[in-house]
């Protein structure tokens, strides 16, 4: 979904190379106004160098048990901050928090989905509802699943948004014949005890879709007691690092994506051509 925005501005300035910069975060539970400050400081390092800014999900207040309770309207504080980071850096904002909407299912009735935004400069923004909402928690029974998958641009690349959980279903994050993104663009709260699965989901979903995979998670231990080792990463399309976070510590990384490795690799392996 897109506000009115000025895209096609965007997309005319697109840029061969597009540096991405990923901040492991330590969440302070349920505190956005502290969360705000955590992320300030961790970017203010790299003003200017950066395309695309990103942070775990629900970075502002942790994956909590109160997370639909304390859901913002579409235009609330968080929107907000991120404007104001988007602005700052000149660079897109990506993150995830939970807001209260209508409900796609059903017309009427006001629901919360947890949603990924990708907020612009100019303060116009796109957004994806989670579609895969996490049963073996509380956030299925308090939030509604998101019916659309999609993608955006930003300066030439194409992306495909995804948060946590939405990492266990290829269908889903399947690109198109031809390809029909560059970045699959991962937010997540993926607790220490399945990072194995992270980072081998992460790689394969790269692999498969020859596409760039940023994952974005958390560290530290959450309000639930969940430890959380983060393992963000930036994977380029033979599932190999171009960079990472030191497993456990909040830290800022960076890594550079390369339009011409991209599109050389998939002419010459085109395995898409193949997909059933």
């Amino acid at each position: 979904m897109e506000t009115k925005s000025t895209e096609e501005e965007y997309t005319n300035c697109a840029v061969p190379e597009l540096k991405v910069a990923y901040f492991q975060q330590d969440i302070a539970w349920e505190n956005p106004k502290e969360n705000y400050r955590l992320v300030e400081e961790a970017f203010a390092g790299i003003e200017g160098m950066a395309d695309v800014l990103v942070v775990p999900e629900t970075f502002n207040t942790g994956f909590s048990d109160n997370m639909a309770a304390m859901a913002e309207l579409p235009g609330g504080p968080t929107l907000q901050f991120a404007h104001q980071m988007a602005q700052q850096h000149n660079a897109l904002f990506v993150g995830t928090w939970t807001v209260k909407d209508q409900s796609q299912l059903h017309p009427g009735k006001t629901v919360v989905y947890n949603r990924m935004h990708w907020v612009r400069p100019d303060g116009t923004y796109g957004y994806y509802d989670k579609g895969h909402t996490f049963r073996v928690s509380t956030e299925a029974a308090q939030l509604e699943r998101g019916i659309r998958s999609t993608l955006f641009e930003w300066r030439g690349w194409r992306f495909k948004p995804a948060i946590c959980y939405d990492l266990r279903f290829p269908k889903w994050l399947r690109t198109s014949n031809p390809p029909d993104y560059d970045v699959l663009l991962l937010c997540a709260n993926w607790p220490g005890s399945r990072a194995a699965a992270w980072d081998t989901l992460l790689r394969a979903r790269a692999i498969e879709n020859e596409s760039y995979a940023i994952g974005v998670n958390r560290v530290g231990v959450d309000g639930t007691g969940i430890p959380y080792a983060g393992h963000c990463a930036a994977i380029d399309f033979k599932g190999l690092p171009l960079s990472a976070c030191d497993p456990g510590i909040p830290q800022v990384a960076t890594a550079t994506l390369s339009k011409d490795k991209l599109e050389h690799f998939r002419e010459h392996w085109p395995f898409y051509l193949d997909f059933d």
